[in-house]
């Protein structure tokens, strides 16, 4: 099953699939009913219209055939059926290029006709009058009833068809009005909570469209105030817990200052130093560079200088410019705690810049030992120290990818370790546009 990411919600593709749910529903039952209508009832309707004038102009071939002799009267037939017939139609009488002789259930019409007459009928519709012509052989003659179209065959069916489209149209109309107001609430409540995942403020956001959703953006908002207060809390204490540590060790570098320079006092001096880093990094790592506010700066150019300070070694390929959003100082912060993880435990460290269509990427290789594909997910742990693949002698918290990879999610990317093409590892650092 495919995994629901809140950053895969377009507006564009939210939209078209609420437009679909709407549509296409609307769209099949009309095509069912309007297929129903007229293949089922409009097409048995009129052909029970042309069995009864098949039965009428039976009547009409009974008379012409036989004359008084069948028990007929002409008048009564012509009042009684509301039709004119004549037994002996002429050939010059009738125009047939004046007429047609396809139009609407015609051949079902002809179809009754001649089962019931037994006999070829040429029917004929005047386009003027809409006056049905029926010319048949009867005795030896040749008879013509004229009748209107509207007693053999239903022509204001298509109105049906019309008003139901319309009504239709009119439903959509107000489904795409209401989804659109729903639709955007959502999409709205979809791009505070990536701002607030990302560390900004939205101050002109608002609950809105329906109650659900309402909802759901109270939550959103209660939560986003939950965790602010909890990370101001836990900075506030561990920088109350940093100054109180920084005193003592002051005192301690100012002790150790006043000695005479030994080779123990050098160690101390080191010590103490190493543990004011420490204290840095916790501080750093539960902070989250929260003073660091978004802005639009060129990630290519600040990649490069971070490349400077370690030296013309670190070499930098790809665009010159890449221009992203988010917290300079953490990103700087990311980047340098990757090049840095390089160095320490390889010989040779390279970078290479990719400015994708959505995404920027920042590639870190090295030649050194590599991480194991089953624990590089450790390697992101916090103070996590990788042994086997990583030596024991080197300096550091066991943080830095942690706070690499915690930036690069807070402006709604990631970090990715893989195998690099220089033998040892490559750090994938992402950033969206």
């Amino acid at each position: 099953m495919k995994r629901f990411r809140l950053r895969d919600i377009t507006p564009r593709g939210l939209y078209a699939r609420s437009m679909l749910m709407v549509i296409a529903p609307v769209v099949l039952i009309l095509a069912l009913m309007t297929w129903y209508y007229y293949d089922s009832h409009i097409a048995e309707v009129n052909r029970k219209l042309g069995q009864s004038i098949a039965r009428d102009t039976s009547l009409v071939q009974a008379y012409c055939a036989g004359g008084n002799d069948a028990g007929l009267d002409r008048e009564m037939i012509s009042k009684g059926l509301d039709l004119t017939f004549t037994c002996d139609s002429q050939e010059d009488d009738f125009n047939r290029s004046a007429y047609a002789n396809v139009f609407s259930y015609s051949r079902t019409l002809d179809e009754e006709l001649e089962t019931r007459l037994e006999v070829p009928v040429d029917t004929a519709l005047d386009p003027q009058t809409s006056m049905l012509h029926l010319r048949f052989p009867a005795g030896g003659r040749t008879a013509e009833i004229v009748v209107e179209r509207k007693r053999v065959l239903t022509i204001t069916s298509h109105f049906f068809i019309v008003w139901v489209i319309i009504f239709s149209l009119f439903m959509v109309t107000l489904a795409i009005g209401f989804l659109n107001q729903q639709v955007r609430s959502i999409l709205r409540l979809a791009e505070a909570a990536r701002a607030f995942g990302r560390g900004r403020e939205m101050p002109d956001f608002r609950p809105s469209g329906a109650n659900e959703v309402r909802d759901a953006a109270r939550a959103v908002i209660d939560m986003k105030n939950r965790l602010t207060a909890f990370t101001e809390q836990r900075t506030a204490m561990l920088a109350g817990v940093s100054h109180d540590l920084r005193t003592p060790l002051t005192r301690l570098k100012l002790a150790l200052a006043m000695m005479e320079p030994t080779e123990d006092i050098k160690a101390a001096q080191s010590d103490l130093d190493d543990m004011s880093m420490m204290l840095d990094e916790y501080l750093t790592f539960a902070s989250g560079e929260e003073g660091d506010e978004a802005v639009t700066f060129d990630l290519a150019r600040l990649v490069r200088e971070i490349a400077v300070g370690f030296g013309p070694h670190i070499e930098v390929t790809g665009p010159q410019s890449i221009r992203v959003r988010g917290r300079p100082l953490a990103i700087k912060r990311a980047v340098t705690n990757l090049i840095s993880n390089a160095m320490k435990f390889a010989t040779e460290a390279h970078v290479t810049l990719v400015d994708g269509p959505h995404a920027a990427d920042i590639h870190v290789d090295d030649n050194g030992p590599g991480i194991e594909p089953a624990r590089r997910e450790e390697a992101f742990r916090p103070f996590m120290r990788l042994d086997e693949a990583r030596t024991q002698n080197t300096s550091g918290t066991g943080l830095g990818l942690t706070l690499a990879r915690d930036t690069a999610r807070a402006h709604g990317g990631d970090l990715r370790l893989s195998d690099s093409p220089l033998g040892g590892l490559r750090a994938s650092l992402r950033l969206p546009h």
